[in-house]
């Protein structure tokens, strides 16, 4: 079993990494395997909504020039998903963002019933409400979200100081052994065989 990580921050070992990497190696003791992915600093694009996706049946983004399809390979053979990000005006790391909500739409496939977790890191506020925004596409695809003792926060500023939050490290490896729990559980097991969905909307 894997776990793929996707490190939402530009800072490569700053304190979401430190999250994630608390996270990789309580996943490690429960004999599964992780692979941290750096967002980095190059730009990603957002949906534009153009369709071509669906059109082509790919499961590919046409804008092939940044990170987004090589992610969602990686998910294909991964099976479950967190996203860390730091916390910026209350909301999580706008590239992240672009990135989930293209991966989602072009391969939802790769995604779909696969648990996932949202991790947030924040100075001192926002943290719960770039949480919710982090864990609230998932919903959309079947994908149980995973928690822990609290809620899936760390605290830090300058490079490092997450290791000093010694609640929120404890609550990525409680958040870990939950994700372990969760993958162990339902191994092998068929998922779901969902009603079709019905799509609507309010205007009459």
């Amino acid at each position: 079993m894997k776990v793929l990580l996707i490190n939402g921050s530009p800072r490569r070992n700053g304190n979401t990494f430190l999250a994630l990497t608390e996270i990789a190696n309580q996943l490690a003791t429960e004999g599964i395997d992780t692979e941290i992915v750096q967002i980095g600093v190059k730009p990603v694009r957002g949906c534009i909504a153009c369709g071509q996706c669906k059109k082509n049946g790919d499961n590919r983004c046409v804008f092939g020039d940044d990170i987004c399809n090589g992610v969602s390979e990686k998910m294909r053979s991964s099976d479950a998903l967190i996203v860390g990000s730091p916390v910026y005006y209350g909301q999580p790391n706008g590239t992240v963002l672009s990135l989930v909500q293209r991966m989602l739409y072009s391969a939802g496939a790769f995604f779909s019933g696969k648990p996932v977790a949202g991790v947030a890191v924040c100075r001192r506020g926002g943290a719960t409400a770039a949480l919710q925004t982090l864990n609230m596409p998932f919903q959309l695809l079947n994908m149980p979200i995973v928690t822990s003792q609290y809620w899936n926060i760390v605290y830090g500023r300058m490079e490092g100081e997450a290791a000093l939050d010694a609640e929120g490290m404890q609550t990525m490896r409680s958040l870990a052994q939950n994700m372990a729990f969760l993958l162990k559980a339902t191994k092998d097991k068929p998922r779901p065989q969902y009603e079709e969905r019905q799509s609507m909307h309010f205007i009459r």
